[in-house]
Protein backbone atom coordinates (compact mmCIF):
# COMPACT_ATOMS: atom_id res chain seq x y z
CA UNK A 1 0.00 0.00 0.00
CA UNK A 2 1.41 3.40 -0.98
CA UNK A 3 2.13 5.92 1.76
CA UNK A 4 2.19 8.89 -0.60
CA UNK A 5 0.11 11.84 0.53
CA UNK A 6 -2.62 12.91 -1.87
CA UNK A 7 -3.62 16.53 -2.18
CA UNK A 8 -7.31 17.31 -2.51
CA UNK A 9 -9.27 20.52 -2.83
CA UNK A 10 -11.33 21.56 0.15
CA UNK A 11 -13.90 24.32 0.29
CA UNK A 12 -15.02 25.94 3.51
CA UNK A 13 -16.43 29.20 4.75
CA UNK A 14 -15.11 31.74 7.22
CA UNK A 15 -17.33 34.36 8.82
CA UNK A 16 -16.05 37.69 10.14
CA UNK A 17 -17.73 40.75 11.63
CA UNK A 18 -17.70 43.98 9.66
CA UNK A 19 -16.98 47.41 11.18
CA UNK A 20 -19.30 49.74 9.27
CA UNK A 21 -20.14 53.41 9.50
CA UNK A 22 -23.82 54.46 9.70
CA UNK A 23 -23.71 55.49 6.02
CA UNK A 24 -22.30 52.12 4.97
CA UNK A 25 -24.92 50.30 7.03
CA UNK A 26 -27.68 52.21 5.25
CA UNK A 27 -26.19 51.42 1.83
CA UNK A 28 -25.87 47.71 2.66
CA UNK A 29 -29.44 47.63 3.93
CA UNK A 30 -30.56 49.14 0.61
CA UNK A 31 -28.69 46.43 -1.29
CA UNK A 32 -30.23 43.68 0.83
CA UNK A 33 -33.75 45.02 0.32
CA UNK A 34 -33.09 45.30 -3.42
CA UNK A 35 -31.90 41.67 -3.50
CA UNK A 36 -35.01 40.51 -1.65
CA UNK A 37 -37.26 42.49 -4.00
CA UNK A 38 -35.46 41.02 -7.01
CA UNK A 39 -36.19 37.54 -5.68
CA UNK A 40 -39.88 38.40 -5.18
CA UNK A 41 -40.16 39.89 -8.67
CA UNK A 42 -38.57 36.78 -10.12
CA UNK A 43 -41.02 34.63 -8.21
CA UNK A 44 -44.00 36.61 -9.51
CA UNK A 45 -42.60 36.48 -13.04
CA UNK A 46 -42.11 32.71 -12.77
CA UNK A 47 -45.56 31.91 -11.38
CA UNK A 48 -47.47 34.15 -13.82
CA UNK A 49 -45.60 33.25 -16.99
CA UNK A 50 -46.50 30.24 -19.11
CA UNK A 51 -44.31 27.17 -18.68
CA UNK A 52 -43.05 27.26 -22.28
CA UNK A 53 -41.71 30.80 -21.77
CA UNK A 54 -39.69 30.24 -18.62
CA UNK A 55 -36.07 30.52 -19.73
CA UNK A 56 -32.94 31.76 -18.04
CA UNK A 57 -32.24 34.26 -20.80
CA UNK A 58 -35.78 35.69 -20.53
CA UNK A 59 -35.42 36.08 -16.76
CA UNK A 60 -32.04 37.76 -17.21
CA UNK A 61 -33.52 40.26 -19.65
CA UNK A 62 -36.39 40.98 -17.24
CA UNK A 63 -33.96 41.71 -14.39
CA UNK A 64 -31.90 44.06 -16.57
CA UNK A 65 -35.01 45.93 -17.62
CA UNK A 66 -36.24 46.20 -14.01
CA UNK A 67 -32.89 47.64 -12.84
CA UNK A 68 -33.15 50.30 -15.55
CA UNK A 69 -36.73 51.31 -14.80
CA UNK A 70 -36.66 51.11 -10.97
CA UNK A 71 -34.02 53.40 -9.52
CA UNK A 72 -33.63 51.81 -6.09
CA UNK A 73 -33.14 48.34 -7.61
CA UNK A 74 -29.94 49.69 -9.18
CA UNK A 75 -28.46 49.92 -5.66
CA UNK A 76 -27.81 46.19 -5.99
CA UNK A 77 -24.66 45.44 -8.05
CA UNK A 78 -25.26 43.68 -11.36
CA UNK A 79 -23.30 40.58 -10.33
CA UNK A 80 -25.30 40.31 -7.10
CA UNK A 81 -28.51 40.47 -9.12
CA UNK A 82 -27.23 37.64 -11.32
CA UNK A 83 -26.47 35.65 -8.16
CA UNK A 84 -30.11 36.10 -7.06
CA UNK A 85 -31.26 34.74 -10.43
CA UNK A 86 -28.91 31.77 -10.16
CA UNK A 87 -30.03 31.02 -6.60
CA UNK A 88 -33.69 31.16 -7.61
CA UNK A 89 -33.27 28.68 -10.46
CA UNK A 90 -31.20 26.41 -8.20
CA UNK A 91 -34.02 26.49 -5.63
CA UNK A 92 -36.42 25.13 -8.24
CA UNK A 93 -33.93 22.41 -9.22
CA UNK A 94 -33.67 21.37 -5.56
CA UNK A 95 -37.46 21.25 -5.41
CA UNK A 96 -37.71 19.08 -8.52
CA UNK A 97 -35.07 16.70 -7.17
CA UNK A 98 -36.95 16.36 -3.87
CA UNK A 99 -34.25 17.98 -1.75
CA UNK A 100 -36.26 21.02 -0.65
CA UNK A 101 -39.64 22.71 -0.79
CA UNK A 102 -40.66 25.03 -3.60
CA UNK A 103 -39.26 28.59 -3.35
CA UNK A 104 -41.68 31.14 -1.97
CA UNK A 105 -42.16 34.85 -1.37
CA UNK A 106 -39.57 36.44 0.95
CA UNK A 107 -41.09 38.55 3.69
CA UNK A 108 -39.43 41.80 4.75
CA UNK A 109 -39.58 40.87 8.43
CA UNK A 110 -38.87 37.13 8.45
CA UNK A 111 -36.36 36.78 5.61
CA UNK A 112 -32.61 36.97 6.19
CA UNK A 113 -30.97 40.10 4.81
CA UNK A 114 -28.05 39.06 2.60
CA UNK A 115 -26.14 40.09 -0.52
CA UNK A 116 -23.89 37.83 -2.57
CA UNK A 117 -20.47 38.79 -4.00
CA UNK A 118 -19.82 36.03 -6.55
CA UNK A 119 -16.38 37.17 -7.76
CA UNK A 120 -13.51 36.78 -5.32
CA UNK A 121 -11.22 39.06 -7.31
CA UNK A 122 -13.48 42.04 -6.53
CA UNK A 123 -12.81 41.75 -2.79
CA UNK A 124 -9.15 42.88 -2.83
CA UNK A 125 -8.50 41.68 0.73
CA UNK A 126 -5.52 43.05 2.65
CA UNK A 127 -4.37 42.65 6.23
CA UNK A 128 -3.61 45.95 7.90
CA UNK A 129 -3.35 44.94 11.54
CA UNK A 130 -3.04 41.91 13.75
CA UNK A 131 -6.77 42.03 14.43
CA UNK A 132 -8.16 43.83 11.39
CA UNK A 133 -8.33 43.40 7.65
CA UNK A 134 -9.77 45.43 4.79
CA UNK A 135 -12.13 44.22 2.08
CA UNK A 136 -13.65 45.96 -0.92
CA UNK A 137 -17.44 45.68 -1.17
CA UNK A 138 -19.06 46.72 -4.47
CA UNK A 139 -20.84 50.10 -4.25
CA UNK A 140 -19.83 50.40 -0.57
CA UNK A 141 -16.06 50.86 -0.65
CA UNK A 142 -13.29 49.70 1.66
CA UNK A 143 -14.58 48.16 4.89
CA UNK A 144 -12.76 46.82 7.94
CA UNK A 145 -13.43 43.31 9.24
CA UNK A 146 -12.19 41.27 12.19
CA UNK A 147 -9.16 39.14 11.22
CA UNK A 148 -9.55 35.91 13.21
CA UNK A 149 -8.24 33.39 10.66
CA UNK A 150 -5.41 33.41 8.13
CA UNK A 151 -6.84 33.73 4.63
CA UNK A 152 -5.10 32.97 1.31
CA UNK A 153 -4.59 36.55 0.16
CA UNK A 154 -1.71 38.44 -1.44
CA UNK A 155 1.33 36.30 -2.17
CA UNK A 156 -0.29 33.28 -0.50
CA UNK A 157 -3.10 33.22 -3.06
CA UNK A 158 -2.83 31.07 -6.20
CA UNK A 159 -5.03 28.95 -8.45
CA UNK A 160 -5.48 26.28 -5.75
CA UNK A 161 -5.55 28.46 -2.63
CA UNK A 162 -7.80 31.45 -3.01
CA UNK A 163 -11.05 33.12 -2.02
CA UNK A 164 -13.70 32.40 -4.63
CA UNK A 165 -16.38 34.79 -3.34
CA UNK A 166 -18.23 36.05 -0.31
CA UNK A 167 -21.67 36.72 1.07
CA UNK A 168 -22.84 39.59 3.26
CA UNK A 169 -25.25 38.51 5.99
CA UNK A 170 -27.01 40.56 8.64
CA UNK A 171 -28.15 39.17 11.98
CA UNK A 172 -29.12 40.67 15.32
CA UNK A 173 -25.50 41.64 16.03
CA UNK A 174 -24.92 43.48 12.74
CA UNK A 175 -23.45 42.83 9.32
CA UNK A 176 -20.97 40.01 8.71
CA UNK A 177 -19.07 38.73 5.71
CA UNK A 178 -18.74 35.01 4.93
CA UNK A 179 -15.76 34.20 2.71
CA UNK A 180 -15.83 31.18 0.40
CA UNK A 181 -12.33 29.73 0.64
CA UNK A 182 -10.81 27.06 -1.59
CA UNK A 183 -7.59 25.39 -0.47
CA UNK A 184 -5.42 22.47 -1.54
CA UNK A 185 -4.72 20.19 1.41
CA UNK A 186 -3.09 16.83 1.87
CA UNK A 187 -5.26 13.94 2.95
CA UNK A 188 -4.75 13.33 6.68
CA UNK A 189 -3.09 10.17 7.92
CA UNK A 190 -5.30 7.50 9.45
CA UNK A 191 -6.16 8.41 13.03
CA UNK A 192 -5.07 5.61 15.35
CA UNK A 193 -6.81 6.96 18.43
CA UNK A 194 -9.25 5.01 20.61
CA UNK A 195 -12.92 4.32 19.93
CA UNK A 196 -15.70 6.11 21.76
CA UNK A 197 -19.48 6.05 21.82
CA UNK A 198 -21.32 9.35 22.26
CA UNK A 199 -24.86 9.94 23.43
CA UNK A 200 -26.45 13.38 23.02
CA UNK A 201 -28.69 14.34 25.93
CA UNK A 202 -30.38 17.24 27.66
CA UNK A 203 -29.00 16.99 31.20
CA UNK A 204 -25.59 15.88 29.95
CA UNK A 205 -24.97 17.41 26.50
CA UNK A 206 -22.43 14.82 25.31
CA UNK A 207 -21.91 11.63 27.32
CA UNK A 208 -18.89 9.57 26.28
CA UNK A 209 -18.58 5.85 26.83
CA UNK A 210 -15.15 6.20 28.48
CA UNK A 211 -16.49 8.66 31.06
CA UNK A 212 -14.89 11.75 29.50
CA UNK A 213 -18.21 13.62 29.45
CA UNK A 214 -18.54 17.07 27.89
CA UNK A 215 -20.73 19.47 29.85
CA UNK A 216 -21.75 23.11 29.45
CA UNK A 217 -20.82 23.84 33.08
CA UNK A 218 -24.22 25.51 33.24
CA UNK A 219 -27.35 24.07 34.90
CA UNK A 220 -29.88 22.83 32.35
CA UNK A 221 -32.85 23.56 34.65
CA UNK A 222 -33.88 26.47 36.81
CA UNK A 223 -34.56 26.35 40.55
CA UNK A 224 -38.25 25.74 39.75
CA UNK A 225 -37.38 22.57 37.80
CA UNK A 226 -38.08 24.07 34.36
CA UNK A 227 -35.71 23.97 31.40
CA UNK A 228 -33.48 27.04 31.43
CA UNK A 229 -33.87 28.57 27.99
CA UNK A 230 -31.33 31.29 28.75
CA UNK A 231 -28.59 29.18 30.33
CA UNK A 232 -25.95 30.69 28.05
CA UNK A 233 -26.55 34.14 29.55
CA UNK A 234 -25.02 35.37 32.80
CA UNK A 235 -27.26 36.62 35.66
CA UNK A 236 -26.95 40.28 34.61
CA UNK A 237 -27.94 39.45 31.04
CA UNK A 238 -30.85 37.32 32.24
CA UNK A 239 -32.13 40.19 34.36
CA UNK A 240 -31.82 42.57 31.41
CA UNK A 241 -33.66 40.12 29.15
CA UNK A 242 -36.49 39.83 31.66
CA UNK A 243 -36.83 43.62 31.84
CA UNK A 244 -36.88 43.90 28.06
CA UNK A 245 -39.52 41.18 27.68
CA UNK A 246 -41.70 42.86 30.31
CA UNK A 247 -41.25 46.22 28.60
CA UNK A 248 -42.16 44.72 25.22
CA UNK A 249 -45.28 43.07 26.66
CA UNK A 250 -46.35 46.34 28.26
CA UNK A 251 -45.85 48.38 25.09
CA UNK A 252 -47.62 45.74 23.03
CA UNK A 253 -50.78 46.12 25.13
CA UNK A 254 -51.03 49.80 24.09
CA UNK A 255 -50.97 48.95 20.38
CA UNK A 256 -54.40 48.94 18.78
CA UNK A 257 -55.47 46.11 16.41
CA UNK A 258 -54.07 46.75 12.94
CA UNK A 259 -51.75 49.51 14.13
CA UNK A 260 -48.09 49.43 13.08
CA UNK A 261 -45.40 48.54 15.58
CA UNK A 262 -43.92 51.65 17.17
CA UNK A 263 -40.24 52.51 16.89
CA UNK A 264 -39.77 52.02 20.63
CA UNK A 265 -41.26 48.53 20.50
CA UNK A 266 -39.12 47.61 17.49
CA UNK A 267 -36.05 48.87 19.34
CA UNK A 268 -36.97 46.68 22.33
CA UNK A 269 -37.38 43.69 20.03
CA UNK A 270 -33.93 44.38 18.55
CA UNK A 271 -32.36 44.41 22.02
CA UNK A 272 -34.00 41.05 22.80
CA UNK A 273 -32.70 39.62 19.51
CA UNK A 274 -29.18 40.77 20.35
CA UNK A 275 -29.21 38.91 23.66
CA UNK A 276 -30.63 35.80 22.00
CA UNK A 277 -27.95 36.01 19.30
CA UNK A 278 -25.25 36.31 21.95
CA UNK A 279 -26.50 33.14 23.65
CA UNK A 280 -26.59 31.29 20.32
CA UNK A 281 -23.02 32.31 19.53
CA UNK A 282 -21.79 31.02 22.85
CA UNK A 283 -23.54 27.70 22.25
CA UNK A 284 -22.04 27.36 18.75
CA UNK A 285 -18.60 28.28 20.10
CA UNK A 286 -18.89 25.51 22.70
CA UNK A 287 -19.93 23.03 20.01
CA UNK A 288 -16.98 23.92 17.78
CA UNK A 289 -14.41 23.63 20.56
CA UNK A 290 -15.88 20.40 21.95
CA UNK A 291 -16.22 18.61 18.61
CA UNK A 292 -12.69 19.65 17.59
CA UNK A 293 -11.27 18.21 20.82
CA UNK A 294 -13.19 14.94 20.29
CA UNK A 295 -12.05 14.63 16.66
CA UNK A 296 -8.41 15.17 17.68
CA UNK A 297 -8.51 12.67 20.55
CA UNK A 298 -10.54 9.76 19.12
CA UNK A 299 -10.00 7.85 15.89
CA UNK A 300 -13.46 6.25 15.75
CA UNK A 301 -16.56 8.09 16.92
CA UNK A 302 -19.89 6.27 17.19
CA UNK A 303 -23.21 8.12 17.53
CA UNK A 304 -26.90 7.32 17.29
CA UNK A 305 -28.82 7.63 14.06
CA UNK A 306 -31.42 10.05 15.40
CA UNK A 307 -34.57 11.25 13.64
CA UNK A 308 -34.59 14.62 15.38
CA UNK A 309 -37.53 15.96 13.36
CA UNK A 310 -39.73 13.14 14.65
CA UNK A 311 -38.43 13.53 18.20
CA UNK A 312 -39.55 17.16 18.50
CA UNK A 313 -43.06 16.68 17.15
CA UNK A 314 -45.84 18.11 19.26
CA UNK A 315 -47.90 15.84 21.52
CA UNK A 316 -50.95 18.09 21.38
CA UNK A 317 -52.99 15.61 19.34
CA UNK A 318 -56.39 16.46 17.91
CA UNK A 319 -59.71 17.65 19.30
CA UNK A 320 -61.11 14.13 19.19
CA UNK A 321 -57.95 12.54 20.63
CA UNK A 322 -56.06 15.13 22.70
CA UNK A 323 -52.52 14.36 23.76
CA UNK A 324 -51.20 13.72 27.25
CA UNK A 325 -48.46 15.56 29.12
CA UNK A 326 -48.46 18.21 26.39
CA UNK A 327 -46.70 20.88 28.48
CA UNK A 328 -44.00 18.45 29.59
CA UNK A 329 -43.40 17.28 26.01
CA UNK A 330 -43.25 20.88 24.83
CA UNK A 331 -40.54 21.65 27.37
CA UNK A 332 -38.58 18.58 26.26
CA UNK A 333 -38.90 19.63 22.62
CA UNK A 334 -37.55 23.10 23.44
CA UNK A 335 -34.60 21.58 25.30
CA UNK A 336 -33.79 19.27 22.39
CA UNK A 337 -33.99 22.12 19.89
CA UNK A 338 -31.79 24.32 22.07
CA UNK A 339 -29.08 21.65 22.29
CA UNK A 340 -28.96 21.51 18.44
CA UNK A 341 -27.97 17.85 18.21
CA UNK A 342 -28.05 17.94 14.41
CA UNK A 343 -25.49 20.74 14.29
CA UNK A 344 -23.24 18.85 16.69
CA UNK A 345 -23.37 15.71 14.54
CA UNK A 346 -22.63 17.73 11.41
CA UNK A 347 -19.55 19.21 13.06
CA UNK A 348 -18.39 15.78 14.21
CA UNK A 349 -18.87 14.39 10.70
CA UNK A 350 -16.58 16.77 8.85
CA UNK A 351 -14.08 17.24 11.68
CA UNK A 352 -13.44 13.52 12.16
CA UNK A 353 -12.81 13.27 8.40
CA UNK A 354 -10.47 16.27 8.56
CA UNK A 355 -8.32 14.66 11.25
CA UNK A 356 -8.26 11.19 9.66
CA UNK A 357 -10.91 9.57 11.85
CA UNK A 358 -14.24 7.97 11.04
CA UNK A 359 -17.73 8.55 12.32
CA UNK A 360 -20.26 5.72 12.43
CA UNK A 361 -23.95 5.65 13.25
CA UNK A 362 -25.80 2.85 15.01
CA UNK A 363 -29.56 2.25 15.37
CA UNK A 364 -31.04 4.36 18.16
CA UNK A 365 -33.93 2.19 19.50
CA UNK A 366 -33.25 0.66 22.92
CA UNK A 367 -29.94 2.34 23.70
CA UNK A 368 -31.39 4.37 26.61
CA UNK A 369 -33.45 1.49 28.10
CA UNK A 370 -30.91 -1.33 27.90
CA UNK A 371 -28.48 -2.00 30.74
CA UNK A 372 -24.92 -1.61 29.54
CA UNK A 373 -23.66 -4.21 32.05
CA UNK A 374 -26.04 -7.15 31.75
CA UNK A 375 -27.68 -6.26 28.43
CA UNK A 376 -31.31 -6.67 29.59
CA UNK A 377 -34.11 -4.15 29.06
CA UNK A 378 -36.41 -4.21 32.04
CA UNK A 379 -39.38 -1.83 32.53
CA UNK A 380 -38.77 1.14 34.79
CA UNK A 381 -34.97 0.97 34.69
CA UNK A 382 -34.69 4.62 33.77
CA UNK A 383 -36.12 6.11 36.94
CA UNK A 384 -35.49 9.76 36.00
CA UNK A 385 -34.11 11.71 33.09
CA UNK A 386 -30.60 11.42 34.56
CA UNK A 387 -30.65 8.17 36.61
CA UNK A 388 -30.60 4.61 35.30
CA UNK A 389 -31.04 1.69 37.73
CA UNK A 390 -31.14 -1.83 36.30
CA UNK A 391 -34.11 -3.80 37.66
CA UNK A 392 -32.68 -7.14 36.60
CA UNK A 393 -32.18 -9.49 39.56
CA UNK A 394 -28.48 -10.13 40.06
CA UNK A 395 -27.34 -6.96 38.29
CA UNK A 396 -28.57 -3.75 39.94
CA UNK A 397 -26.14 -1.51 38.05
CA UNK A 398 -26.87 2.19 38.49
CA UNK A 399 -25.39 5.31 36.97
CA UNK A 400 -26.01 8.23 34.70
CA UNK A 401 -28.61 7.38 32.07
CA UNK A 402 -26.76 9.17 29.26
CA UNK A 403 -23.51 7.41 30.13
CA UNK A 404 -25.36 4.08 30.05
CA UNK A 405 -26.66 4.92 26.57
CA UNK A 406 -23.17 5.90 25.38
CA UNK A 407 -21.80 2.54 26.51
CA UNK A 408 -24.60 0.77 24.65
CA UNK A 409 -23.85 2.79 21.50
CA UNK A 410 -20.19 1.78 21.63
CA UNK A 411 -21.19 -1.86 22.24
CA UNK A 412 -23.47 -1.89 19.19
CA UNK A 413 -20.60 -0.72 17.00
CA UNK A 414 -18.24 -3.38 18.35
CA UNK A 415 -20.90 -6.03 17.69
CA UNK A 416 -21.10 -4.98 14.03
CA UNK A 417 -24.43 -3.11 14.06
CA UNK A 418 -23.03 0.13 12.61
CA UNK A 419 -24.69 1.75 9.64
CA UNK A 420 -22.84 3.22 6.64
CA UNK A 421 -19.88 5.35 7.80
CA UNK A 422 -20.91 8.99 7.71
CA UNK A 423 -17.54 10.77 7.80
CA UNK A 424 -16.61 12.46 4.57
CA UNK A 425 -19.74 11.37 2.68
CA UNK A 426 -22.43 13.62 1.27
CA UNK A 427 -26.03 12.85 2.18
CA UNK A 428 -28.35 12.89 -0.85
CA UNK A 429 -32.04 13.18 -0.14
CA UNK A 430 -34.45 11.49 -2.54
CA UNK A 431 -37.97 12.44 -3.41
CA UNK A 432 -40.72 10.74 -1.42
CA UNK A 433 -42.18 9.17 -4.54
CA UNK A 434 -38.85 7.67 -5.62
CA UNK A 435 -38.16 4.18 -4.26
CA UNK A 436 -34.74 3.34 -2.82
CA UNK A 437 -32.35 1.37 -4.99
CA UNK A 438 -32.88 -1.81 -2.97
CA UNK A 439 -36.65 -1.77 -3.66
CA UNK A 440 -36.51 -1.16 -7.41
Amino acid sequence: MSDELVEVKRQFGHRARLALTPTQIRLMDDQAHAARTTWNLLHDWWTMLAKDRRFLATADAAIRQARKEIDWLAALPAQAAQAVLKAYFQAWKNCWDGRAEAPNFKSRIRSLMSVDIPQGRDLNITRVHRRWGMVNIPKIGRVRFRWTKDLPVGKQANADNRITGARLVKDALGWHISFRVQTLETTPALHTGPEVGIDAGVNLPLALSDGNHQDHSRPAYTSEGKADRDKWLNPEEKAKLLRLEQRAAQRKTHRKPGEKTSRRLRHTYDQIKQLRATATRRAVDWQHKTTTAIAKQYGTVVVEHLQITNMVKSARGTVQEPGRNVARKSGLNRSISQEAWGRTMTMLTYKTARYGGTLHKVPAPGTSRRCSLCGFSTPGSRETQALFVCKNIGCGWSGNADWNAARNIHHLYRMGHALIPAAGRAVVRRAKRVKPAAAR
